[in-house]
């Protein structure tokens, strides 16, 4: 459990915050670059740590990242129209560059120079493997982009999503740090008998309840959760956090796997989810279905719309219970009633309120994983308040060259030296066999 203070402080990221300072030291996704598909298309609205920002491209293709409110008279840019490599305020002219500059105030004298004073609130965007990435930091320079590998794929084998919930973004993020919770809310209902042997959905239906190794990185924290597989082996689950908001799940192969999953703030109460894969990377059945499977696939998505919390929306939310099917749950075709892994997961995460108050929680040994990973966040946010400390990986994108996955090891074996070249990130693995994950997605 933290107290109150701690939570406090390792949840909230609006400006001036401990948190949302150490957020602001790095790049983040803050949308897909098919939300703003052509030049001169629609404003878009965006939530970001807190801030409410427009975001356009301009004629010239650049991305802008810039405040709601035009310096003048606070009317919304949202309503602006985005033309001739500017977005202009439709109150009174005023025209804004990408970068926050004024390129026109008509409604002044030609011998004025009041656009020379005053400059909106702009702030840098760069684009790679589908995400619109923003830096809200202090540095006129900004640091370079982490070293994520499904962020820097060719074109063509990348691919790139997104999912809003409505809870903290923590939430979500320990949600995918807490390994434990596979066996049960998306595996309970099968049993070994249902699964291909010596597999890693067979060991994981077979041994619910793995042992932990978690260490500290570079970069943020890893564990290892293991169990008894066969012939003397034991068969891991190896999955990174890395600063500020990245996950790095073990469901696949190690060495093959090839992922990065961001937990991305909007505000206090709300998140956009990034996910970030390789297009070739053999999508699974999804684990948790049993029995009779109905139509639906539980990620189906609402249409867009243009308000602050109208992004990416799941069909099946909170308002409805998730469409969780009672007669299903019944009839143990699924354990939870509720289609889909990743709906699975945000009913649950979203089920805690839009902020938890993890002074009520009762902690175990299958919680390792979360508890180190706070305190590395809490950590890193005192470091960088109290003693200006830049926080794990703004400077060495490097570090985040890492991968994710399962495999089998020897029992015994030493868990980190075993793995340290199938954890090396941008290296091909033709020797391993994929079916060993038995489509653990």
């Amino acid at each position: 459990m933290l107290s109150k203070e701690d939570n406090e402080l390792v949840s909230r990221v609006g400006p001036g915050t401990p948190m949302g300072n150490l957020f602001r030291q790095y790049w983040v996704p803050a949308l897909l670059s098919s939300e703003v598909p052509a030049t001169d298309s629609d404003p878009l609205r965006v939530l970001l740590l807190g801030e409410r920002l427009i975001a356009f491209r301009d004629t010239n293709g650049a991305v802008g990242l810039i405040q709601n409110h035009c310096p003048h008279r606070g009317a919304s840019l949202f309503f602006g129209r985005n033309e001739e490599s500017g977005l202009r305020c439709v109150y009174h002219g005023w025209k804004f560059a990408t970068d926050g500059t004024y390129v026109d105030m008509p409604n002044e004298p030609a011998e004025s120079d009041f656009k020379s004073k005053v400059k909106a609130v702009a702030y840098p965007t760069q684009e790679r493997g589908g995400i619109v990435w923003a830096y809200l930091g202090p540095r006129a320079t900004p640091p370079p982009l982490p070293d994520l590998e499904a962020n820097m794929l060719p074109d063509g084998e990348w691919q790139a999503n997104a999912t809003m919930r409505e809870c903290n973004w923590l939430q979500g993020l320990e949600g995918d740090i807490d390994t434990s919770h596979l066996g049960f809310l998306h595996f309970r209902a099968r049993d070994p008998g249902q699964t291909a042997a010596n597999t890693f959905d067979y060991y994981t239906v077979k041994e619910r309840a793995p042992r932990y190794k978690a260490i500290d990185t570079d970069y943020g924290a890893m564990y290892g959760a293991y169990r008894p597989a066969h012939e003397n082996l034991n068969y891991w689950r190896i999955a990174q956090f890395l600063f500020p908001c990245y996950v790095m799940i073990p469901t696949y192969v190690l060495g093959l796997q090839v992922l990065a999953r961001a937990w991305v703030p909007m505000d206090d109460e709300h998140m956009m989810f990034f996910g970030m894969s390789a297009r070739s990377r053999r999508a699974a059945p999804n684990p948790a279905r049993g029995g009779t499977l109905p139509t639906r696939t539980g990620m189906e998505k609402l249409p867009n719309s243009t308000d602050w919390y109208g992004r990416f929306r799941l069909v099946a939310d909170a308002r409805n219970d998730y469409l969780i099917d009672r007669e299903w749950q019944r009839s143990r075709g699924d354990y939870t009633g509720i289609a889909g892994v990743p709906t699975q997961d945000q009913a649950i995460t979203e089920s805690m309120g839009p902020l938890l108050d993890r002074s009520i929680e009762h902690l175990g040994t299958s919680d390792v994983m979360v508890i180190r990973v706070r305190r590395r966040l809490m950590q890193a946010a005192r470091a960088l308040a109290e003693d200006g400390v830049t926080p794990p990986g703004v400077d060495h994108p490097e570090v985040y060259r890492v991968r994710s996955g399962g495999c089998f090891l020897p029992d015994g074996a030493d868990w980190l030296e075993a793995t340290a070249e199938l954890r090396k990130a941008f290296i091909e693995h033709p020797e391993l066999d994929p079916a060993m994950s038995g489509g653990q997605a």
